[in-house]
């Protein structure tokens, strides 16, 4: 595969714009499944990152669950082993980390040419945004689902409705972390300086989430760095479908202030994502027609 800068945009739109499976003048639709099943497809095509993003986890929630539940006596949380308490909080961690991460493919992308190639394409910017989100969401959602086989087995479950919101919810939260994780990628050189810089934001937010620990009985200047945490929020309405019914949940105000707070994160993620792309394609056809840039 050759980089756009070695030819010419003519002959780059064809190759590029064939490889993701989209032709010229491309539906918005098209465009960001074809992204979107390319990105699903090459996770599902390296079994080493398959079973290292699934495993890490597990033995994380077994190892921290088993040895802190002898000790793990929350306010209002009596009777509940740590690895209960722990598992929402583990499978909020995977659907950070894989939501994230999985966004460093706009890096690779850009390294060997394909991104540039989608950009100069006669397709919509927003269906790329779109793919590349969509794409990361589908891995971090299967990875999700492997872990909820385990939820029977320390004793969570719920009914039909309840199940769904649950998918809804994880959905939700996947493309708010995607959208973020598409937000910083974008602008990156190097995947080491995407790791670094996104290690230093995750594993705060992910710790001062109630994930972790029960955000009662902290301190009050660390309950309301918590509070304003938005991961704290994905957390209570990641709680919620495994401890109460959909109808009684929309009748709680902490359920309903969280639910705002995860959906506005969420659209200002996309909004500022879909923008990021816009000022880029700006940037490009200013040079291209032969003015200056800025």
């Amino acid at each position: 595969m050759t980089h756009a800068g070695n030819t010419t945009a003519e002959t780059a739109v064809s190759p590029r714009a064939a490889s993701t499976g989209a032709g010229p003048g491309a539906s918005l639709g098209a465009v960001a499944t074809a992204l979107a099943g390319r990105e699903f497809t090459r996770f599902i095509r390296q079994p080493h990152r398959v079973m290292g993003s699934i495993g890490q986890p597990l033995i994380f929630w077994v190892l921290l669950g088993a040895g802190l539940t002898p000790s793990f006596d929350a306010p209002g949380l009596e009777g509940m082993s740590y690895l209960e308490y722990f598992y929402p909080g583990v499978l909020m961690m995977m659907i950070l980390f894989a939501s994230v991460f999985a966004s460093i493919t706009i890096i690779e992308d850009r390294d060997q040419g394909f991104l540039q190639g989608v950009l100069v394409a006669p397709v919509p910017r927003l269906g790329i945004v779109m793919g590349k989100v969509g794409g990361a969401s589908l891995v971090a959602l299967f990875q999700a689902g492997i872990l909820l086989i385990a939820a029977p087995f320390v004793g969570m479950t719920m009914g039909p409705l309840g199940a769904v919101l649950l998918a809804l919810t994880l959905v939700l939260i996947s493309l708010g972390f995607t959208g973020l994780g598409f937000l910083f990628a974008w602008g990156m050189k190097s995947t080491a300086g995407f790791h670094a810089v996104m290690m230093v934001i995750m594993m705060p937010m992910w710790v001062l989430s109630g994930a972790f620990f029960p955000i009662t009985g902290v301190p009050g200047w660390l309950h309301w760095i918590m509070m304003f945490n938005p991961v704290t929020h994905a957390m209570t309405i990641l709680r919620g479908p495994f401890y109460d019914a959909p109808l009684a949940l929309f009748s709680r105000g902490d359920y309903l202030l969280s639910l705002f707070v995860v959906i506005a994160s969420v659209a200002l993620c996309l909004t500022l994502a879909a923008a990021r792309v816009g000022k880029r394609e700006t940037g490009a056809s200013v040079v291209a027609s032969g003015q200056p840039n800025g």
